[in-house]
């Protein structure tokens, strides 16, 4: 699910850059919220009654991450490249994995997963823009509760209702803002189009494969196969797009997928066995 979840958002990032000149940044996260938001208001139908102060008060802090989470990844990769801004960002979940974890081995993941995304993000940081980079990190903190709140918010509503209603709240979070950047701009069938399938590729199907994966994993775990995305887009690259890799970026991309299948055999055996009947 992670690894589905973190392919299906590299695909959503490509489709993201055709949308940003017609609609702006702000636009561009208003519309991939808001008509994710419709879509699993209409698939899930969640249930309004029957949940307490506490569920609706989870569900509204997922929301605002959500929208904080993607605002500042987005107005980041306006102002700095994509490669530099991933790497920032992704240190938020891999600070999570570290302060979370309770193994020694779990550490050890976390800090192995550290060491391939410092590789792959080698040089140019020096030459980064000051704002852009405090947007990325910034969007590393939101992403760090993301994965938090995600996982408190799918313990307390059935399937997918939970983050259907958390959507919905940061679609209202980022809608004034969307309006006012990108205005009649959103009503186009060409903006809308790009729209829904940003907010498919890169909301719907990553956030609801990561909602039920944090059911399953522990979020130490999971914080580290975040690592995979930086990763997962230097393949891309070179596969897709043809763009080579150095030996560093090769090495970086081995460190990050051990750290992710260390992560997941020391989670496994973290786990409790059924006692034999």
């Amino acid at each position: 699910m992670v690894l589905g979840g973190a392919l299906s958002v590299q695909f959503g990032s490509a489709v993201a850059a055709l949308l940003f000149p017609r609609s702006g940044v702000a636009g561009a996260v208003t519309l991939r919220l808001t008509v994710g938001a419709v879509l699993l208001l209409a698939v899930c139908r969640p249930r309004l009654r029957g949940h307490g102060r506490g569920d609706w008060a989870a569900a509204a802090a997922f929301g605002v991450a959500l929208a904080g989470m993607n605002s500042l990844f987005y107005q980041a990769i306006e102002r700095i490249p994509l490669g530099p801004a991933v790497t920032l960002e992704v240190l938020g979940p891999l600070a999570l994995s570290v302060f979370t974890a309770r193994r020694a081995a779990s550490w050890a993941c976390a800090l192995l997963a550290l060491a391939g995304v410092a590789l792959l993000g080698q040089g140019g940081f020096d030459r980064l823009d000051p704002v852009g980079a405090a947007l990325a990190l910034g969007a590393g903190a939101m992403w760090a509760a993301y994965i938090v709140l995600s996982a408190r918010v799918g313990r307390r509503f059935p399937g997918a209702d939970g983050l259907a209603l958390a959507l919905t709240v940061a679609a209202l979070l980022t809608l004034p803002i969307g309006v006012a950047d990108a205005g009649a701009a959103l009503l186009d069938p060409v903006v809308l189009a790009l729209g829904g399938t940003v907010a498919l590729l890169s909301s719907v199907v990553p956030y609801t494969m990561e909602l039920f994966a944090l059911r399953r994993l522990p979020t130490a775990t999971f914080a580290v196969l975040m690592s995979l995305g930086p990763a997962i887009a230097a393949l891309a690259g070179w596969l897709v797009l043809r763009q080579a890799l150095t030996v560093a970026e090769v090495l970086a991309i081995g460190l990050v997928i051990a750290a992710s299948v260390g992560a997941v055999r020391v989670s496994a055996a973290a786990a409790p066995h059924p006692a034999p009947r």
